[in-house]
């Protein structure tokens, strides 16, 4: 099989279309043909070198992928060959084929088609356990997300509209917060005009926001935990601004809020399959209804990884941007 490879970090070009050993299906795994992986900042992290695949893993990038099953391996149920699937993946999704968890297995929701339903495991899971198993996002709260237009910020914006949630976003561009507020934000703010903590309090009559769910970590760490309303959560799923900040505890305390920090793709396989499971409960007959859907920017080959990278770190791309083996 061919599969993305990384003789050496760097940058884009760092990224090899190679010939590799077949995957194979272990112990409780299925083997997935894949047809669509999809980019995300962890992937360039790891052709950087500064982002390692946690032991075990397929030293490929790639942390989603959607296909069809080619091998069902010893001590799967539930799954048959052929089945159109999307995947949470410890790494491996940029490649032709790769072995999968039973347990981070998800169909292919009615209506989305197979290369698309790349776009959803890991932005889905990432929200769903953050903003709603750690932060408990109730109905009639104030979600603010930070980097609205983003995959993360696609599907956060859709969900926490569909429990009935107000949203705040952030973006850089009027065009992002148009998309943004056609997928349902109320409050839009251009974090190079505006300051995020004054159009929150001024859109809430001086509350705040109850979630914040932040890709940004260290360079917003203050101003998040002075936008957050009292009994607020702050979600740190990044650290795009840096890994070291300030944090005014006296601020934390007044207000009795709470600041999380959870990464996805080092979690134990037990904790990913809770959090594949309640997924499938809870958010896919939302999408099998119609009521969310992923966002796709664009599609491009496998093989030209590169150019894919490229467009996600320049920032220009709306949604999810995917690469596609067929």
């Amino acid at each position: 099989m061919h599969a993305i490879t990384i003789p050496e970090p760097g940058g884009p070009e760092a990224l090899v279309w190679s010939e590799v050993p077949d995957a194979v299906a272990g112990e409780g795994e299925v083997l997935v043909e894949v047809v669509a992986g999809a980019v995300n900042r962890a992937d360039i992290l790891q052709r950087q070198g500064f982002y390692n695949p946690p032991p075990g893993a397929s030293p490929y990038p790639g942390l989603e992928c959607s296909g069809r099953i080619a091998e069902i391996g010893p001590g799967v149920s539930g799954w048959s060959v052929g089945d159109e699937v999307c995947a949470l993946l410890s790494g491996g999704g940029y490649a032709e084929k790769v072995a999968v968890p039973a347990g981070q297995l998800l169909p292919v929701p009615k209506g989305v088609d197979v290369k698309r339903a790349a776009a959803l495991p890991e932005v889905v899971c990432t929200v769903w356990s953050n903003v709603f198993m750690v932060a408990h996002l109730r109905p009639g709260e104030t979600l603010l997300v930070h980097g609205g237009s983003s995959g993360i910020g696609t599907m956060a914006i859709q969900l926490a509209k569909a429990v009935g949630a107000k949203v705040a976003v952030t973006a850089g561009t009027p065009e992002k917060l148009e998309r943004c507020a056609e997928l349902g934000a109320d409050i839009l703010i251009n974090y190079r005009e505006q300051d995020f903590v004054e159009e929150v309090r001024k859109a809430t009559d001086g509350a705040g926001a109850d979630v914040v769910l932040d890709n940004m970590g260290a360079k917003y760490l203050g101003r998040n935990v002075d936008v957050l309303a009292v009994n607020g959560r702050l979600a740190i799923i990044g650290m795009q601004g840096g890994i070291k900040g300030e944090l005014n505890i006296a601020t934390l305390l007044g207000k009795r809020a709470a600041i999380s920090a959870t990464s996805l793709r080092a979690r134990p396989p037990a904790e990913k399959t809770a959090i594949v499971a309640a997924v499938r409960e809870h958010v896919w007959p939302l999408l099998d209804a119609g009521h969310i859907r992923p966002v796709v920017d664009r599609e491009l080959p496998m093989s030209d990884a590169a150019a894919a990278h490229r467009v996600v770190e320049d920032s220009g791309h709306i949604g999810k941007v995917l690469l596609v083996t067929q």
